[in-house]
């Protein structure tokens, strides 16, 4: 007579074997585990480390206490370098979601065509930033298309990148257009769960367009939005390399964000202790505004 294994129960294995091959395959992860650790966290403990010394590359490093954060309160550059970083992520980051939402509403439905737009949005994020913002240079010069197609509108058409006043809102225009790809795929990905009865039950129940949106739609992307609002804020946080290519942080210091500031204590000045200071105020402020969000946004996930 055959005996036939209990569902449930094939292949699964206890006591002292299993918990044996458990370690064993504990050990064969470890190394790889070592790693990630080393290099995930490795370089952030490093860098608080070093901001609690005078390290530089032009001599050695000792122990200075909270004298580079001090430094840091009573520096005009770093709340003037803050201000940029604020204002650029108070105009990228509701752009980017707002567009991310349109695009992903545009697109959810099949219809001839809708495959191409996709990739067609999605490719400025794989595109270079860096090969984008060198076109966005001539695009936003005087003379150039922006110029042109503001001047209709009564703005004046001189070259945004060198005006204090709207360079930010022109490199925002470039952050959105280099992420608003991605937001989109992710939100089309949640919008395409929505069980379809609902929707029409919804129509059934005479409800319109903007209704359909505000009481069906939004309140199944709130996860989704929560992630977004948080990456975006980070990136725009962190942003440096298309205002490196279109600035270079000017006019009269007009774009010049915290990372940027870093960057040229770091590797201009060499003041690398201090370059590390002003990371940690960085991840300090991320970490910050990632809870209020979770606070206003994500508070029922």
């Amino acid at each position: 007579m055959a005996v036939v294994a209990e569902p449930g129960r094939r292949g699964r294995r206890s006591g002292p074997q299993a918990r044996r091959e458990a370690r064993i395959g504990l050990l064969f992860v470890l190394p790889c585990f070592l790693l990630f650790l080393a290099f995930r966290f490795g370089p952030g403990i490093a860098g608080v480390l070093m901001s609690f010394t005078d390290y530089s590359l032009t001599g050695g490093g000792h122990f200075i206490g909270l004298d580079n954060f001090i430094r840091l309160w009573h520096d005009p550059l770093f709340w003037s370098s803050l201000k940029v970083t604020v204002l650029y992520t108070v105009m990228a980051v509701p752009g980017t979601l707002l567009a991310s939402v349109a695009l992903a509403l545009l697109t959810r439905r099949a219809f001839r065509g809708a495959k191409l737009f996709r990739s067609v949005f999605f490719l400025p994020v794989v595109t270079s930033l860096v090969l984008a913002a060198t076109v966005f240079v001539w695009i936003f010069s005087t003379g150039g298309p922006w110029a042109t197609f503001v001047s209709w509108l009564g703005l004046s058409d001189s070259g945004w990148l060198g005006d204090d006043v709207f360079v930010l809102p022109a490199l925002a225009i470039v952050g959105i257009w280099s992420r608003f790809g991605y937001g989109m795929l992710i939100l089309l990905a949640r919008m395409q769960d929505i069980p379809r009865e609902l929707e029409e039950a919804a129509l059934t129940d005479g409800a319109g367009p903007w209704q359909r949106f505000r009481y069906l739609v939004l309140p199944q992307l709130r996860p989704a939005l929560f992630f977004l609002a948080v990456l975006e804020t980070t990136s725009s946080f962190q942003v440096f390399d298309a205002i490196y290519t279109m600035t270079g942080g000017g006019p009269a210091n007009a774009s010049y964000t915290l990372v940027f500031q870093l960057y040229d204590a770091g590797f201009k000045y060499f003041d690398l202790g201090y370059a590390a200071t002003i990371g940690v105020a960085l991840f300090v402020l991320t970490l910050v505004v990632a809870l209020v969000q979770r606070l206003v946004i994500g508070k029922d996930q």
